[in-house]
């Protein structure tokens, strides 16, 4: 199997691509596109996002220390898109995408209603890294859609129609191919077979 060595990039893909809402100090709303963001701790529930200083909700994110992270859709991708190609700066992205905004209960930024989760975040931690800087944040809330919630109160975000970016490309996430442990259990079902 050939193979080839490149000089060290970011190549880890697929990432999720999420729609960040921010707001200022009047609360003027604003959303910027980022696919550089992860969970990285489980308790206390802790996110990070990676934000270039240059974008316009940088200094939003720096001053408020809050966002909300909502999920990204196939129905919300264009406006995901254009959320990371129109700078805040020139266009209120809320209005022209037709999006509403959504009070939250822990952070004075809004979500955005059309998401089918919200996730609301307060800054713990800025970590200038380079080209951008990361933003650690503790998960102080998160709002999720009645519609994808179940008799049994699970909620089915698989259902959601959630959306990946890898590599300049959307992607809708496609067929399951296990869950958790499978790789366990199988090989546990098999030796008990075997023993039989």
């Amino acid at each position: 199997m050939a193979k080839q060595l490149w000089k060290p990039g970011n190549i880890l893909n697929p990432v999720p691509v999420v729609m960040v809402s921010v707001a200022d100090e009047k609360g003027k709303a604003n959303i910027i596109t980022v696919a550089w963001a992860g969970t990285v701790c489980t308790n206390p529930p802790m996110v990070s996002i990676s934000v270039r200083p240059s974008r316009f909700s940088y200094d939003l994110i720096r001053r408020s220390g809050e966002f909300v992270i909502n999920l990204t859709t196939k129905d919300l991708v264009k406006a995901c898109d254009y959320c990371g190609v129109v700078s805040g700066r020139d266009v209120d992205k809320f209005q022209k995408m037709n999006l509403t905004p959504l009070p939250m209960e822990h952070v004075k930024a809004p979500g955005i209603a059309e998401s089918p989760v919200n996730i609301e975040c307060k800054v713990t931690e800025i970590q200038p890294l380079g080209s951008h800087t990361m933003f650690v944040a503790e998960v102080v809330g998160v709002v999720v859609e009645d519609a994808y919630m179940d008799e049994s109160g699970r909620f089915g975000i698989n259902e959601t129609g959630l959306v990946v970016y890898s590599h300049g490309e959307y992607f809708a996430l496609g067929e399951k191919l296990g869950k958790f442990g499978y790789s366990v259990k199988k090989s546990e079902k098999k030796a008990s077979d075997a023993e039989a």
